[in-house]
């Protein structure tokens, strides 16, 4: 999710951008593979904001849990609101809208919300901690924020694979440069804390891909990515790398998605903390 250039980083601007390859992604998450955490928390009933929602899939998973509740996407993007807005009609949710917002300066009044999401979004800002005490500032007393980041400092695949190795290296580097943190998960909880949260319970959960199916989806969409998406334009215009490395990159994924002993493990710290 964009945000405003904060003064004490070079940028504070999404890594992966909103290439079709992302928004393929993006698109296949929902409540149960990427905010199961959250599911005891859930009330019928409750008003919930999901900050940098994307296309919008979690969040309209959120609204048919608590509907009759009123669910509230934002993200920075206008044409991923849009995209998000025709799902939700699509799938006839009521309870549910999205907003263009920015994380930083939410358009809502002081304790608005009882619960406060944001998945895969801390790690992109360059002030998480300002970000939170803004989640914090419009959920209602006794709400709770939930927040899942994942650290790629933790990640693990099989077989060995040198192009994978510069992928995750390059990506660090990159996501560094537009001001955010790529191993986020490891910081969460510091961060809420200092954030003003207390009664904060942790957790983790892993995503992983193995199969043919998941090994094609995952890795044919990183090997656009690498050359295709906005990430490929941050990683040649920050100097971080060239095309002929990137398609190289993507030649990797492609043969990792190809071999049958493919695996990859992606670590992810999770948050609930109260008001």
């Amino acid at each position: 999710m964009h945000m405003e250039h904060p003064a004490t980083s070079h940028r504070d601007e999404y890594t992966h951008g909103h290439h079709a390859s992302v928004l393929r992604i993006h698109a296949w998450r929902t409540v149960e593979n990427s905010a199961a955490y959250l599911i005891p928390h859930l009330q019928v009933g409750a008003a919930v904001l999901d900050v940098g929602s994307g296309p919008g899939t979690i969040t309209i998973d959120l609204a048919r849990r608590v509907r009759p509740g009123r669910v509230i996407g934002v993200d920075a993007s206008a044409d991923v609101v849009a995209s998000a807005t025709g799902l939700a009609a699509s799938d006839g949710m009521q309870n549910v809208e999205f907003r263009v917002g920015d994380a930083y300066t939410l358009d809502f009044d002081d304790a608005t919300f009882d619960v406060v999401h944001a998945h895969q979004v801390l790690q992109h800002v360059g002030r998480p901690v300002d970000a939170l005490r803004e989640f914090r500032r419009v959920l209602k007393p006794g709400g709770i924020v939930a927040v899942r980041d994942v650290d790629y400092g933790g990640i693990i695949w099989s077989p060995p694979s040198a192009g994978l190795a510069r992928w995750l290296e390059l990506y660090r580097d990159v996501h560094a440069w537009n001001g955010g943190e790529a191993d986020a998960g490891r910081h969460i909880k510091r961060w809420a804390r200092e954030a003003g949260f207390t009664d904060l319970q942790s957790s983790g959960s892993t995503w992983v891909f193995s199969t043919a199916l998941e090994r094609e989806w995952w890795g044919g969409s990183w090997a656009e990515r690498a050359t295709e998406s906005q990430f490929a334009a941050h990683a040649i215009e920050s100097g971080h790398s060239s095309p002929e490395e990137l398609r190289r990159i993507a030649t990797a994924w492609r043969e990792w998605a190809a071999d049958d002993d493919g695996w990859l493990l992606m670590p992810h710290a999770e948050i609930i903390g109260r008001a």
